[in-house]
């Protein structure tokens, strides 16, 4: 690869360099602190660090305060004081806006070196809705110090995608920060910190190289990690295709009869549809999506079926070489046991678990039949239910929409919508699952409430 210019590093003359290392603990946070802390005393600086954790040492916010003068006695402190950040190396997004972080920048003192591509928190596990706000994150910080003080990159996909682990995020930052000019720090010192450290030093070289790269020149790093890549508006699909494909979906799930009950509500739901005047049949293709999630829920016979698919096991073998064994991990609710909550909990499958999959797959006949053992339990009838009801709601929701002028109909159309989409709120399996089916019960019942009331008004009216 091509040489890059040095930079021009930052004096130490007469004050002190103070970098806060702000991440996700178990990632290399501290690690990189560590770096810095030999690096300056390979060079003959005065150096301090010190590491801060949040309640978790692992997967909870960690930070590492280093400072850096041109000699011990000119360090007065044990950590970066409010406002006196010099450099933020931000290796987790959501960490760097923390207050703690936030804490220690000042706009035209304080440069960010940020990446733009945080993990997520443990709230995407509790809440299905949850949005990663890495974005939010990197514009935050560009506020609190000015665009010039700030550089991002998404350095957790570049580790990965070049180095093969996203635990070379954390050395590929420091790189980026130390081409930006923001670290006092010589190359040769740092690189030479990283080959005390002894642990995958050839890795975090390079890491730390592809970091430098990305400072120098970001769009040309950002083609390297999307080669080809073009801006390309792709063709919504059209309803009549989205409709045939669940139906096919459908007939392998269960049979052609299963599917033509699925196509029976579309029919009925598209002609109110256009009689309403619609252009964008909206409420037909909610309809197709949600009536469908709805139908296809995965119990035991769907799991087998999918984990017997030749396709699944194709793209299986294209991901790993050599002898490997597959494991399954899985709480089904005739055998788990419960955790002191009265939730299933997963256990370990070897491979024989495959026959036993092939053998339910066969079995799917079976279904919300006399002899489904498994669609006895309480989580299959509450699905069956399910279908049920949004079938009854849907009724009520046609009649409604099929009585008045089209005037009147517009907003009542609104609500049916959005008793239509009710299906996209309830995700998960097991307790995860009827926590969030609590929830969107409470929306179901509360859009259809307002349905009656607005209809009822412009009756009176």
């Amino acid at each position: 690869m091509q040489a890059l210019p040095e930079p021009t590093l930052p004096s130490l003359e007469g004050g002190v360099w103070g970098i806060v290392v702000a991440g996700v603990g178990g990632t290399g946070v501290i690690t990189i602190g560590q770096l810095l802390g030999v690096a300056a005393h390979l060079e003959g600086r005065g150096i301090v660090t010190q590491d801060a954790g949040g309640l978790a040492q692992k997967g909870g916010a960690t930070w590492s305060h280093v400072l850096i003068a041109a000699s011990q006695a000119d360090i007065r402190t044990t950590r970066v004081s409010t406002a006196e950040a010099d450099l933020v190396i931000g290796c987790d997004p959501i960490v760097t806006v923390a207050k703690e972080t936030m804490l220690r920048m000042r706009a035209g003192r304080t440069h960010v070196a940020i990446n733009a591509q945080g993990v997520p928190t443990a709230e995407f596990v509790k809440n299905g809705n949850w949005q990663n706000p890495s974005q939010d994150c990197v514009s935050t910080i560009a506020e609190a110090v000015g665009a010039a003080g700030l550089g991002a990159f998404r350095a957790d996909l570049a580790a990965t995608e070049l180095l093969g682990d996203s635990i070379y995020t954390n050395p590929m930052m420091l790189g980026y920060a130390w081409q930006k000019g923001w670290i006092p720090l010589s190359q040769a010192s740092l690189l030479r910190a990283i080959e005390l450290n002894a642990v995958a030093v050839d890795n975090n070289k390079a890491a730390f190289e592809w970091g430098r790269r990305a400072a120098h020149d970001g769009p040309a790093f950002e083609r390297l990690l999307n080669p080809g890549q073009v801006l390309a508006f792709v063709k919504r699909e059209p309803l009549d295709e989205l409709i045939s494909r669940r139906v096919l979906f459908l007939t392998d799930y269960q049979n052609a009869a299963y599917a033509q009950r699925y196509q029976a509500v579309l029919d009925r739901v598209r002609r109110v549809d256009q009689a309403s005047g619609e252009p964008r049949l909206a409420l037909t293709e909610a309809v197709a999506r949600y009536l469908f999630k709805l139908m296809a829920y995965k119990d035991e016979y769907e799991v087998a079926r999918l984990h017997t698919d030749a396709a699944f096991h194709a793209q299986i073998g294209a991901m790993f070489e050599g002898d490997f064994k597959l494991h399954y991990h899985l709480a089904p609710p005739l055998l788990a046991k419960k955790n002191d909550k009265g939730e299933l909990q997963k256990r370990a499958f070897g491979p024989g678990m495959l026959i036993a999959f092939r053998l339910l797959a066969r079995l799917k006949g079976l279904r919300g039949g006399l002899f489904d053992l498994f669609g006895r339990t309480e989580e299959r009838r509450q699905e069956r239910a399910l279908i049920e009801d949004y079938r009854a709601s849907l009724d009520e929701l046609l009649a409604g929409l099929s009585l008045d002028a089209p005037e009147l109909r517009a907003e009542r159309y609104r609500l049916a919508l959005e008793v239509a989409r009710i299906p996209e709120q309830i995700k998960g399996f097991g307790h995860v699952k009827a926590r969030n089916l609590k929830a969107a019960r409470l929306a179901w019942d509360g859009a259809l409430l307002r349905f009656r009331n607005l209809q009822a008004q412009q009756k009176a009216a």
